[in-house]
């Protein structure tokens, strides 16, 4: 066979063309008559009728996809519910053979028969160049249509399902960030920055290319300039209670070998479409790793966390009548809220600080969400983690978001690496908070927390 370098660039040109030859359906009509050509290459693709016509195939269903109307995709979407289901027929079958003679081929079988179809055409997509991305992109639209249309969750849990493998952390690769990264790769972290917006480019420079700052992101192999995660850092000789310090492009830095604590101040998940794909717990540890082995010195890894849901905690309990959680101290002082420009106001921010500070402390340790749960989805993802709810920081945040979110509210959790895994079984099993003496201190009498007025 030859090894001329063409003769296989000019083999592979002839099996695509041969394999597009094919696809040949018209692309003309109106949206339904194209969301129905649509599934009619969909059941083509999963007829397997070779590789070569199944890349030409999933890459021309990708492109006539991103080519959709939004009602367009919305019936596609009903299509993939409806029509690419289990095989009902040949599950009822397999459910009665199993019965009949269990075994391993039955068994086999029966898990065959029980899978959607959808599934198996999602990984024929992935066939097409780039299909991973555009997959997951395709699941944001599905996420956006849900909103209208609950009965997709079928499909939505059919795309984690698959994302879960795809995106396994044993695929992902962990990569600084700094000022030497590609700029198409700084110009996705400043846009999917989450936590702390990035005002510019010297904004961005101030956090992953001052010698006291780190940021680090996840990769997969399939989406090679496209971010998973990335957490950004801040090396300090203490744990910080506020954020604007951390932020002030004008502070002085210090030299990383004097650092005792790494604060991880911002998380931001990149991709929509994979929501539920859980990253963040690998990327903290390792990141915790990744910076003691540069920096041995570092003893304290703490967040600098905020408080989405607190605010609408507040505002509840004020409006409760009677709220015994409430003493006509904390009324009077919770009225500064009203007051447009509180935080510029320091006796406002004085009078505050004890009230915020002890409900803080109840809505993390006391209040609970239906299933349980820590009302704060922060809380929950990092207790979750096997962290520890270190200190209430009432005042962290003056930031117009951080005013709106949280009154003001930021919290340090601190990882201790010899105790996560103790730490997350306790909240697993029981959903018991580890919590330092300093936020149990702040909590008051059991006849307030029994008083609790509920929120959801």
């Amino acid at each position: 066979m030859s090894n001329n370098p063409s003769f296989f660039s000019d083999l592979l040109t002839t099996i695509s063309d041969r394999g597009r030859a094919l696809l040949d359906r018209s692309n003309r009509g109106n949206g339904a008559t194209r969301a129905a050509t649509l599934v009619d290459r969909c059941e083509d693709l999963l007829s397997g009728r070779g590789e070569a016509s199944g890349v030409a195939l999933a890459t021309d269903i990708l492109e006539r996809y991103g080519r959709m109307k939004t009602g367009e995709r919305i019936a596609f979407f009903e299509s993939l519910l409806e029509t690419f289901g289990p095989q009902t027929e040949r599950l009822e079958a397999a459910i009665a053979a199993y019965g009949q003679s269990p075994s391993d081929r039955t068994l086999n079988e029966l898990h065959a028969a029980s899978e959607p179809r959808r599934q198996e055409l999602f990984r024929r997509f992935n066939l097409a160049p780039g299909a991973t991305l555009r997959l997951v992109r395709m699941r944001e639209d599905l996420m956006d249509a849900m909103v209208r249309r609950p009965e997709f969750a079928p499909v939505d849990r059919d795309f984690g399902h698959l994302f879960s493998s795809w995106f396994n952390r044993g695929f992902l690769v962990l990569r600084r960030i700094d000022w030497s990264t590609p700029a198409n790769v700084l110009e996705k972290i400043i846009r999917y920055e989450a936590v702390h917006a990035i005002e510019d480019w010297d904004d961005l420079r101030a956090r992953v290319d001052s010698p006291d700052r780190r940021c680090y992101a996840f990769f997969h192999p399939a989406l090679v300039d496209e971010p998973l995660i990335f957490v950004e850092v801040a090396l300090t000789r203490d744990v910080p209670g506020a954020i604007a310090p951390i932020l002030d492009q004008t502070r002085s830095t210090i030299d990383p070998g004097t650092a005792s604590t790494a604060v991880f101040y911002s998380i931001s998940n990149c991709q929509r479409g994979l929501g539920g794909v859980s990253f963040g717990h690998f990327l903290i540890k390792q990141v915790a790793e990744e910076i003691s082995r540069e920096i041995p010195a570092l003893s304290t890894f703490v967040t600098l966390s905020p408080v989405p849901g607190f605010r609408a905690f507040l505002d509840a309990q004020r409006k409760a009548e009677p709220n015994p959680l409430l003493t006509p101290a904390d009324i009077k002082a919770l009225a500064l809220l009203d007051e447009p420009g509180w935080e510029q106001r320091e006796e406002a921010r004085t009078a505050l600080a004890p009230t915020i500070g002890a409900l803080a402390a109840h809505y993390f340790l006391v209040a609970k969400s239906p299933k349980g749960r820590p009302l704060d989805p922060v809380a929950r993802f990092h207790l979750g983690n096997g962290a520890r709810l270190e200190r209430i920081n009432p005042m962290g945040d003056l930031s117009p978001k951080g005013i709106a979110q949280a009154a003001g509210l930021m919290v340090n959790y601190r990882y201790v690496l010899a105790d996560i895994e103790k730490n997350h079984e306790t909240f697993a099993a029981k959903g018991d908070i580890v919590a330092s003496a300093a936020v149990k201190k702040l909590l008051r009498g059991d006849a307030a927390a029994r008083a609790l007025v509920t929120t959801k």
